[in-house]
């Protein structure tokens, strides 16, 4: 005779229906070890948003943020998709096209105070749709912000307003975009809370999302953040973050390079002018990185010595944590205006219209690509 299976089910929230758990407090289901096995408990999130009208954020990995995707076309709702501007590439969902069906996309730019008051706006918006449209997402409509700053959120309600329609809304983002900051913004404006938080439940699902109830019956969808592991911010040592990610304006720093010449951005990435006629690039990054020029034919050496000292971030005892560095071959042709992305760390402008080959050295499987210049 068969011994009885007398494994308890795993807890689960009270309040979203995802399992509950103690060990990792950015993952889905957080919730104190002293709570974990109380009768009605719920999770860090929807405490969150049940007692202090807030949402606080969660990351799951790409394969699960899929899934929870899965159920989006067979919906009637607007999908809102938050992006960072200072890391466009590297936070936009590319295949969300195929996700949300014909449900119009909302694509909201957030950080925009990191680029200088004269930044031709309209301009702005039309590079946001083309380079979205390249990586295959139709956007309905382009809406900049800046969370920080609360500049923005007035035109944001306004466009999430004019789209929905009397629908539920998805919101969706990688990590660090900001997308907590809008929810409880769309939380203010558009529920008082007042039933209780229900139950995402479609098919395949992992139960991570949060339906918020608005005052007309619907809601508001909060989706887990996205971890994409292209994103430099998303494998530095947290202790680094403050360095690699701006909160000021950015403070363009521009060198001019005759080939064989090399920039250090800390011991982060490596930027090699390797052919082409003496011309000037402009970095955009954050005033906390370091950087360094000298002779390509001294590159390798100096970054041997100095890694993690005179380069830094990150420190010598948290290179380790780091994947080895991969080169990536760049060829700007000629009269063309281009920028050399290196998601999570930021953008270097090549002005010059004679045209470049460079290498990026970066950590494998950090997000480098050439692209148009954003401004």
């Amino acid at each position: 005779m068969a011994a009885s299976d007398t494994t308890l089910p795993s807890p689960r929230c009270g309040g979203c229906g995802i399992v509950l758990q103690s060990d990792e407090q950015r993952k889905p289901g957080y919730v104190p070890a002293s709570s974990l096995n109380k009768d009605g408990a719920i999770c860090q999130r929807c405490f969150r948003i049940k007692n202090y009208n807030e949402a606080s954020s969660v990351a799951v990995d790409q394969d699960e943020f899929l899934k929870l995707l899965g159920g989006i076309a067979q919906t009637d709702s607007l999908v809102v998709h938050i992006v960072d501007l200072f890391d466009f590439q590297g936070s936009l969902i590319s295949g969300l096209q195929r996700f949300v069906g014909r449900n119009p996309v909302l694509l909201v730019v957030n950080k925009i105070d990191l680029l200088p008051p004269v930044t031709n706006w309209n301009r702005l918006r039309n590079w946001v749709q083309k380079q979205a449209s390249e990586e295959g997402l139709k956007a309905a409509d382009v809406v900049l912000c800046s969370a920080r700053r609360n500049l923005g959120f007035d035109r944001v309600v306004e466009a999430v307003n004019a789209w929905r329609q009397g629908r539920d809304v998805y919101v969706v983002g990688a990590t660090n975009v900001g997308k907590s900051t809008l929810i409880n913004r769309l939380i203010s404006d558009y529920s008082d809370l007042k039933r209780e938080l229900t139950v995402s439940r479609y098919p395949g699902t992992t139960l991570d999302a949060v339906h918020i109830p608005l005052d007309d019956g619907k809601s508001i969808i909060d989706t887990p953040g996205i971890v994409y592991d292209w994103r430099m911010s998303e494998r530095v040592p947290r202790k680094d973050l403050a360095a690699l990610l701006p909160e000021k304006p950015l403070k363009p720093m521009t060198y001019q390079l005759n080939p064989g010449q090399t920039l250090f951005f800390g011991a982060l990435a490596r930027f090699d002018f390797v052919e082409g006629e003496r011309q000037s690039f402009t970095a955009q990054v954050s005033g906390g990185l370091t950087l360094h020029r000298t002779k390509l034919e001294r590159a390798d050496g100096l970054y041997a010595q100095h890694r993690g000292e005179m380069l830094r971030p990150p420190a010598r005892e948290d290179l380790d944590s780091l994947p080895p560095w991969t080169r990536h071959r760049l060829r700007v042709p000629p009269q063309v205006e281009k920028d050399v992305f290196i998601s999570g760390l930021g953008w270097i402008q090549v002005n010059g219209k004679t045209g470049a080959v460079i290498d990026v050295h970066a950590p494998k499987g950090i997000k480098v690509m050439l692209r148009d210049s954003i401004l």
